[in-house]
Protein backbone atom coordinates (compact mmCIF):
# COMPACT_ATOMS: atom_id res chain seq x y z
CA UNK A 1 0.00 0.00 0.00
CA UNK A 2 1.93 3.43 -1.03
CA UNK A 3 0.75 6.10 1.07
CA UNK A 4 0.64 3.31 4.32
CA UNK A 5 2.72 4.74 7.53
CA UNK A 6 2.93 1.30 8.68
CA UNK A 7 3.57 -0.42 5.63
CA UNK A 8 6.51 3.07 5.42
CA UNK A 9 7.89 1.85 8.97
CA UNK A 10 7.58 -1.52 8.22
CA UNK A 11 10.24 -1.20 5.18
CA UNK A 12 12.38 1.59 6.70
CA UNK A 13 10.96 4.45 4.44
CA UNK A 14 10.25 5.75 7.91
CA UNK A 15 12.59 5.35 10.94
CA UNK A 16 11.02 4.08 13.76
CA UNK A 17 12.90 2.13 16.51
CA UNK A 18 11.15 -0.86 16.88
CA UNK A 19 10.69 -3.19 20.04
CA UNK A 20 10.20 -6.31 18.40
CA UNK A 21 10.93 -7.51 14.97
CA UNK A 22 10.20 -10.76 13.24
CA UNK A 23 8.74 -12.38 10.15
CA UNK A 24 5.16 -11.53 10.81
CA UNK A 25 4.97 -8.41 12.72
CA UNK A 26 6.98 -5.68 14.44
CA UNK A 27 5.99 -3.45 17.31
CA UNK A 28 6.95 0.40 18.00
CA UNK A 29 5.89 2.89 20.95
CA UNK A 30 2.75 5.17 20.09
CA UNK A 31 3.65 8.47 18.77
CA UNK A 32 0.68 9.67 20.29
CA UNK A 33 0.66 8.06 23.83
CA UNK A 34 -2.36 7.63 25.55
CA UNK A 35 -0.93 5.64 28.39
CA UNK A 36 2.40 5.33 30.03
CA UNK A 37 3.16 2.18 27.86
CA UNK A 38 1.53 2.32 24.72
CA UNK A 39 2.99 -0.15 22.06
CA UNK A 40 1.37 -0.63 18.85
CA UNK A 41 1.71 -4.11 17.69
CA UNK A 42 1.51 -4.24 13.45
CA UNK A 43 1.78 -7.12 11.17
CA UNK A 44 3.96 -6.82 8.35
CA UNK A 45 0.79 -8.02 5.98
CA UNK A 46 -1.57 -5.06 4.75
CA UNK A 47 -4.65 -5.83 5.98
CA UNK A 48 -7.47 -2.80 6.06
CA UNK A 49 -8.93 -3.69 9.53
CA UNK A 50 -10.43 -6.26 11.05
CA UNK A 51 -13.42 -6.12 9.45
CA UNK A 52 -11.33 -6.90 6.33
CA UNK A 53 -9.62 -9.62 7.38
CA UNK A 54 -9.30 -13.25 5.06
CA UNK A 55 -9.20 -16.75 5.67
CA UNK A 56 -6.12 -17.73 7.88
CA UNK A 57 -5.39 -14.49 9.33
CA UNK A 58 -6.72 -15.34 12.65
CA UNK A 59 -2.80 -16.84 13.15
CA UNK A 60 -1.32 -13.51 12.60
CA UNK A 61 -3.88 -12.60 15.39
CA UNK A 62 -3.08 -15.02 17.77
CA UNK A 63 0.85 -14.25 16.68
CA UNK A 64 0.22 -10.20 17.75
CA UNK A 65 -1.01 -11.06 20.62
CA UNK A 66 1.59 -13.38 22.08
CA UNK A 67 4.05 -10.81 20.84
CA UNK A 68 1.57 -8.27 23.45
CA UNK A 69 2.16 -10.26 26.09
CA UNK A 70 5.93 -10.86 25.77
CA UNK A 71 6.26 -7.55 25.73
CA UNK A 72 4.18 -6.84 28.40
CA UNK A 73 6.27 -9.34 30.71
CA UNK A 74 9.54 -7.56 29.59
CA UNK A 75 8.74 -4.32 30.67
CA UNK A 76 7.05 -6.53 34.13
CA UNK A 77 3.41 -4.46 33.49
CA UNK A 78 1.12 -5.60 36.37
CA UNK A 79 -1.69 -5.59 33.88
CA UNK A 80 -2.46 -3.76 30.42
CA UNK A 81 -5.32 -3.36 27.56
CA UNK A 82 -5.21 -4.69 24.38
CA UNK A 83 -7.10 -2.72 21.78
CA UNK A 84 -8.13 -3.30 17.90
CA UNK A 85 -10.11 -0.52 16.75
CA UNK A 86 -12.12 -1.12 14.08
CA UNK A 87 -12.41 1.10 10.85
CA UNK A 88 -13.80 4.65 11.07
CA UNK A 89 -16.84 4.70 13.09
CA UNK A 90 -15.02 2.44 15.60
CA UNK A 91 -11.99 4.98 16.23
CA UNK A 92 -9.29 3.50 13.57
CA UNK A 93 -7.12 6.09 12.26
CA UNK A 94 -4.88 4.41 10.16
CA UNK A 95 -6.27 1.52 7.83
CA UNK A 96 -3.75 -1.22 8.26
CA UNK A 97 -4.66 -3.50 11.40
CA UNK A 98 -2.98 -2.86 14.36
CA UNK A 99 -3.07 -3.77 18.25
CA UNK A 100 -3.14 -1.20 20.81
CA UNK A 101 -0.96 -2.39 24.00
CA UNK A 102 -1.72 0.04 26.89
CA UNK A 103 -0.47 0.07 30.31
CA UNK A 104 -0.07 3.02 32.90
Amino acid sequence: MEDCVFCKIRDGEIPSPKLHEDEHCYAVNDINPKAKTHILIIPNKHIHSIAKMEKGDETLIGHMVKIARDLAAERELRGYKLVFNVEKHGGQEIFHIHMHLLSD
